[in-house]
């Protein structure tokens, strides 16, 4: 566990335009849905790559 605010949020641009902040580890993946979960071959799909339009930039 780290110590109390170490985390550096970044600002995501969501599917209707509102913006929310998530960990900058998470901005450019992001986690998969239930139909999104498994990969064809069965494996678990952990992460999605997030669109570059998602990430707010100043």
């Amino acid at each position: 566990m780290g110590k109390t605010g170490t985390v550096e949020w970044q600002k995501i641009r969501g599917r209707k335009g509102q913006i929310r902040l998530v960990a900058r580890a998470e901005s450019t993946y992001k986690k998969p849905g239930p139909l999104q979960k498994y990969r064809s071959e069965g494996a678990r799909c952990r992460k999605i790559k997030r669109s570059a339009k998602a990430v707010v930039t100043r």
